[in-house]
């Protein structure tokens, strides 16, 4: 194995005396490194939104957004994918992280299993990915057996492929319908990918999944109107949007949301005095956008 050809492997020659420095100067270094991240993620944007749009057309069709990796980025993948259900309201059934080791994983390091390419397969098999999905590998190198294995059989049963790298010119690049090559540098710390390359995959997964879910309908203006009310503060929130949107007080809209059930459809109700069947009606045939429902039913 050639790590030395990586990118995120080199030494770092703005760090050769990080461990003669002061705390201040230690995190000062840190900080002017991390400020390379978001041009480079930037440069990525047009792959981005390509991606993006596949993963909206397999959601809308009944498909799937999947993640995969190991370590690191098998962790920010299921963070990502387990922030979208409360935040946006949609089935977590339809965005899935996958890490290598299974949720063990998630706390602690389980030795060789990024190696394990058989399981990588058998992982995607026992999900049943198939021609509707969207399958997204990370790995700031670009060639973690697992993942590779699992984007190539996502591949191979017609599923749509992406990857999020930190290196150029990789296998799983050359594996995906939709490489996102995110070009950092070497690390502060020689091969701790956990940092800048780690920051950046973070990036592009949070761009991924709101770009999707805004796509979706899930946001009106820029407020989570699908936000699920499953605890205090999101209940909180839940009612404030509803204020924002529509003017009215709390307490109606406290009583609107318990009358209608959802944000966007008490939202609907309060704009146009429409009934709840009505409001469901018109978010049903706009596809979930409420701002689009809001236009067709003031055409009417």
């Amino acid at each position: 194995m050639d790590l030395h050809s990586l990118i995120t492997e080199q030494r770092n020659p703005n760090t050769f005396d990080i461990d003669e420095r002061s705390t201040l100067e230690i995190v000062t270094l840190i900080n002017r490194e991390d400020a390379r991240v978001a041009p480079a993620v930037e440069a990525a944007l047009d792959e981005i939104a390509a991606l993006v749009d596949a993963a909206v057309n397999a959601i809308s069709n009944g498909g799937r957004l999947i993640y995969v990796g190991a370590g690191t980025s098998g962790r920010l993948g299921v963070l990502d994918a387990s922030e979208c259900p409360p935040t946006f309201g949609i089935d977590p059934r339809r965005i899935v992280g996958v890490i290598a080791g299974g949720d063990p994983a998630l706390r602690y390091p389980i030795e060789g299993v990024e190696d394990d390419a058989e399981q990588g397969v058998a992982d995607m098999k026992a999900l049943g990915v198939c021609a509707e999905d969207v399958v997204v590998g990370i790995a700031a190198s670009g060639r973690t057996p697992y993942t590779l294995a699992a984007m190539r059989y996502a591949r191979s049963v017609g599923a749509k492929v992406g990857c999020i790298v930190n290196n150029p010119h990789t296998d799983m690049e050359k594996a995906a319908h939709y490489p996102i090559v995110v070009l950092c540098g070497p690390e502060v710390i020689t091969g701790s990918t956990r940092m800048k390359a780690g920051t950046a995959q973070k990036m592009v997964l949070n761009m991924i999944s709101t770009a999707t879910m805004i796509r979706l309908g899930k946001v009106y203006e820029n407020l989570m109107v699908d936000v699920a009310p499953s605890n205090a503060k999101l209940r909180a929130r839940a009612v404030g949007i509803l204020c924002e949107i529509t003017g009215v007080d709390a307490q109606q809209a406290q009583s609107a949301l318990e009358a209608h059930g959802t944000v966007k459809a008490a939202a609907f109700a309060l704009l146009t005095g429409a009934g709840g069947e009505e409001a469901r009606a018109a978010l049903e045939a706009s596809g979930g956008h409420l701002k689009r429902a809001l236009q067709m039913y003031r055409k009417r």
